[in-house]
């Protein structure tokens, strides 16, 4: 039973008829639309706060068929690759009026199953996913029989076709290894990252396809795979330079593992750049700014996420069109743990 003295819900017409404009105008500033002017933009939103208007996002959602909101699932949200692509993301959606719901995986295909799960119950126009490590097929067909719109951002699933922005890994890992063996390198490590992810994969075709066209063999001992963390470079590169035949340079999986890799060189008195070379991948923010600079491999994080979002606004707007794969072309960054300027 209402309450005799409530007064009626403010309406966007109230809010419309207050100002003097139309109720279209009023629409468009609620679904943050760069279509109004700056002016009038300020003018609803003081009205919005004047009168009391509140925006029921439910009771919308029961009205009409989407609810702007979109589910982002990342596997490591502390790598500072993912934060820039994240920002972007919300950036790009956030300008089309979308609101993110977003999570870890932490690289638990559990963990991401639940997420999707969950956000599915909160009728989400789409989902923009980066697999976590061991995402089946079946996993993500299971997402793609719900019909809602999904993009894969950075990783992919093999034999799942649905729209992808990302880099050319392969083209990537191999550039930063012939970079390597173009300075004199021979016993080329490569540090971090599993075959159970897309990246990984790629990666490591990329750095052994560089070794076959040198016509240097493969040795497994050169190949760690791990977690891409500070911590698992640092033990990484004490054990390799143990080793009878100890490599002389290393690819990265990452440049957060190109970091802990130059602190373990550090931590055994010897300097990166000059006594032992290092590359990494990625080329985050943090790259340029340690001592010395990290040579790395560019792949600009923040294009792919806007590319991402924007493959999922056009998947939402329209569910036949043809799938579209966006692989952006890697560069080298040539800094000072390579060795290049010595």
């Amino acid at each position: 039973m209402s309450r005799p003295n409530a007064s009626p819900a403010v309406t966007l017409l109230d809010v419309a008829n207050h100002l003097g404009i139309s109720r279209a105008t009023v629409s468009l500033v609620l679904r943050n639309s760069p279509r109004v002017a700056d002016a009038t933009r300020e003018r609803v939103l003081k009205a919005f706060e004047t009168l009391g208007y509140f925006y029921n996002r439910q009771a919308a959602s029961m009205r009409g068929s989407r609810t702007h909101t979109v589910g982002v699932v990342v596997n490591d949200i502390t790598n500072p690759y993912f934060a820039t692509l994240i920002k972007s993301i919300e950036a790009n959606l956030g300008r089309h009026g979308y609101i993110t719901f977003l999570s870890n995986s932490d690289e638990s295909v559990e963990r991401q199953n639940w997420f999707l799960e969950t956000v599915r119950q909160h009728n989400i126009d789409g989902i923009i996913v980066c697999p976590a490590e061991a995402t089946s097929a079946s996993d993500m067909r299971r997402l793609l029989s719900w019909g809602i719109p999904c993009v894969f951002a950075s990783r992919y699933v093999p034999s799942v076709d649905v729209d992808y922005a990302g880099i050319d890994n392969r083209g990537g890992m191999a550039l930063a290894t012939r970079h390597l063996i173009g300075l004199g390198h021979k016993r080329i490590a490569m540090i971090g990252g599993h075959t159970r992810s897309s990246t990984g994969r790629d990666r490591l075709e990329g750095y052994l396809e560089a070794l076959e066209q040198a016509r240097i063999k493969r040795d497994d001992h050169l190949i760690v795979p791990s977690r891409l963390t500070r911590d698992e470079g640092k033990r990484i590169i004490a054990d390799l330079l143990r080793q009878k035949s100890p490599p002389t340079a290393a690819v990265c999986g990452n440049d957060v593992i190109a970091f802990g890799v130059m602190l373990g060189l550090r931590a055994m008195g010897l300097e990166p750049g000059k006594d032992f070379a290092v590359m990494g991948f990625d080329d985050v923010s943090e790259a340029s700014l340690w001592e010395p600079p990290l040579s790395t491999i560019q792949v600009q994080q923040d294009r792919i996420g806007e590319a991402a979002a924007e493959l999922l606004i056009q998947r939402m707007s329209d569910r036949e069109r043809p799938v579209s794969r966006i692989v952006a072309e890697p560069s080298l960054v040539v800094r000072k743990t390579c060795g290049a300027f010595r």
